[in-house]
């Protein structure tokens, strides 16, 4: 199994001692023959760090792009979601942890080759394809090939990313990929290390990167965890420095936390911390904060930041109103909506539809 799905990666290098350090992310794990990453699917083999898992998955599925969560990208429209299994990062509050924190190879039921997953959206009529569920950091080879055969048949891409990862491996991966959520676990160095194992700084960096660097559209989402990352100082805080470093057009979703994983002991997040985070962002200048998780018509919305109109409205992934031009300009106003506006919004609505990658399979 391991071999017939490996491929050879670059970012690694061989250590004094005669382990081989993997580079792709800054968790620098350094291995013995046949060892494997932190993130399980990244192994020594032959004496370099291959990838284990290529061209297998954990399933697919057609979600609405505002689950990813991406609210001003291609709205309404379906995309083809799928993920692999492992994950570079230990947090304990994981939502996906069934497959990010997998350790078989059943979890990888499904099979198909870049081609067969860029023809599979094209004959369904996804916009683009996501890489989520588990970190595509981890299957970054397979990740690229996929977003190298959408690029001729105008299908874009989506990492739904944690963001911890080298500048080298970065520059590659973002080279072919159209949007990003990156998941900002807190703006606290020590909720990173002990919650999950990493490092709040290359996190930093790589917003920073997307935003000055890449033309790739990005948003941002915290998952708040009662009395762990949800204080009005740290929301205070992290509202600030992406004002500050990334811009006030930038979409930031709040989303609530159930408990799951190594935190069943702690409460659901309520609706009213969302609704403040909300509102501290907001005050702290962001144009588009949303809170997520849960029913919240006004705070799922999108509103214009010139005349504060209802531009999109949203009632969980269902479109409700829509306002904007097809180039993504204000009706009311003709201020422009920050996003990747292309033509009328999809019609997908809050649908999740299985696909079975053999049916396009040559």
């Amino acid at each position: 199994m391991l071999d017939e799905s490996a491929v050879a990666t670059k970012y690694w290098h061989v250590l004094e001692n005669g382990k081989v350090q993997c580079d792709l992310c800054p968790r620098f794990c350094q291995l013995q023959e046949d060892q494997r990453g932190l993130c399980f699917v990244r192994v020594r083999r032959n004496n370099q760090i291959v990838l284990a898992t290529y061209g297998r998955s954990s399933g697919f599925c057609i979600d609405p792009i505002e689950k990813k969560p991406l609210n001003h990208f291609l709205p309404g429209s379906p995309v083809l979601s799928f993920g692999t299994a492992g994950c570079n990062l230990a947090c304990k509050f994981c939502q996906n942890w069934d497959i990010s924190k997998s350790r078989e190879f059943d979890t990888l039921a499904d099979q198909a080759d870049p081609a067969a997953i860029a023809k599979a959206a094209n004959k369904l009529g996804c916009q683009s394809i996501a890489f989520t569920y588990n970190d595509p950091v981890v299957f970054m080879e397979y990740a690229i090939d996929v977003a190298k055969q959408c690029r001729p048949l105008g299908i874009k891409t989506v990492a739904v990313t944690a963001g911890y990862m080298c500048a080298e491996p970065r520059r590659e991966f973002y080279n072919v990929v159209d949007a990003a959520n990156v998941d900002l676990k807190s703006f606290n160095p020590e909720f990173y290390k002990q919650y999950c194992s990493a490092h709040l700084e290359p996190v930093l960096e790589t917003l920073v990167y997307l935003k000055r660097e890449t033309k790739v559209w990005l948003e941002i989402a915290t998952l708040l965890i009662p009395g762990l990352n949800d204080s009005e100082t740290e929301l205070r805080r992290l509202t600030a420095w992406v004002r500050d470093n990334l811009g006030p057009a930038v979409p930031l979703h709040f989303t609530a936390f159930h408990p799951d994983y190594k935190l069943t002991d702690l409460p659901p997040t309520p609706a009213a911390t969302l609704v403040k985070a909300r509102r501290i962002g907001l005050e702290n200048g962001l144009r588009y904060v949303y809170t997520g998780n849960v029913r919240d018509t006004e705070g799922s919305g999108t509103y214009c930041h010139q005349c504060h109109k209802l531009l999109i409205g949203r009632d969980w992934y269902q479109i409700t109103a829509y306002n904007l031009t097809d180039d993504g300009l204000c009706k009311f106003c003709s201020a422009k909506c920050a996003g990747v506006f292309e033509g009328p919004p999809g019609k997908w609505g809050g649908r999740r539809q299985a696909v079975y990658m053999q049916d396009f399979s040559e």
